[in-house]
């Protein structure tokens, strides 16, 4: 697997002819956001509003990215501790920062070996030789399931055969392609599994409480679309893709519906 995953930029064209030419704005946020996002910012375009620039990638990446000074307008990381990284360089425009969605950790295995866990404790089996998850030295996904295998009692019987990758979505691809007998990833990931099966989800009492901040960077040329696009991730429409895509809404824009 490779360290590290590669920042994907996916732009999203203005719907109509004859629109006058606007920059983009960029928004770097978490891999395992893609999916969401990406049909966010494409109902956003039909409705006249900025084009979005998309730079995904593991959170630690993009947090190296904008303290480095890359043109970011917007950040939604994985987890807390990465939009520190970025707050400590004091490049988090006040009062913008907000807690936008949850997640849960899921179990993965290969559609060709389906099997379903009955709780956590069934990962020390030894059938499973590799067990991927992201780097639990950077990567959010991968801090957040060390951290449960820990408080479970689990991490030192499984620690000789964690995979560890660059990103969750990595983590996810080394099941897929059967280097990896299960993947630790977030429940929203396994749902677009295509050659994955979910063995088992750990339930939200049980976890770790997983957080995706979101933020306006300071540097940011474009802040006032900066911050429509965050309203538009709190309003009506983006919460049905984000819970149907699993994920759980914790901030929603009063009286808003975009």
């Amino acid at each position: 697997m490779r360290p590290a995953l590669l920042a994907l930029a996916l732009v999203l064209p203005l719907a109509g002819q004859g629109l006058p030419a606007r920059n983009p704005i960029t928004v770097s946020a978490a891999v395992s956001l893609t999916d969401a996002l990406t049909t966010i910012a494409s109902a956003h375009a039909k409705d006249g509003g900025r084009t979005i620039r998309f730079n995904f990638g593991a959170s630690n990446v993009l947090a190296r990215q904008i303290v480095a000074g890359a043109p970011v307008d917007v950040f939604i990381s994985a987890d807390d501790a990465q939009m520190d990284v970025v707050a400590a360089a004091n490049l988090v425009l006040d009062g913008s920062r907000v807690n936008l969605l949850g997640n849960q950790l899921a179990v993965v295995v290969p559609n060709d070996r389906p099997r379903t866990l009955k709780g956590m404790r069934e990962i020390a089996d030894p059938a499973f030789k590799r067990i991927a998850i992201g780097d639990p030295a950077a990567v959010p996904a991968g801090v957040y399931a060390k951290e449960y295998l820990q408080k479970e009692g689990l991490w030192t019987a499984v620690e000789s055969r964690i995979v560890p990758t660059g990103s969750v979505r990595a983590a996810l691809a080394a099941v897929e392609s059967g280097a990896a007998d299960a993947a630790i990833v977030y429940r929203t990931d396994a749902r677009v599994a295509l050659r994955a099966t979910v063995a088992w989800v750990v339930p939200v009492a049980a976890g770790p409480r997983i957080v995706y901040p979101a933020a306006i960077v300071r540097t940011s040329a474009n802040q006032e679309e900066a911050r429509r696009f965050l309203e538009v991730l709190r309003g009506g429409h983006a919460r049905g893709v984000f819970e149907t895509a699993g994920f759980t809404v914790l901030s929603s824009a009063a009286g808003r519906d975009e």
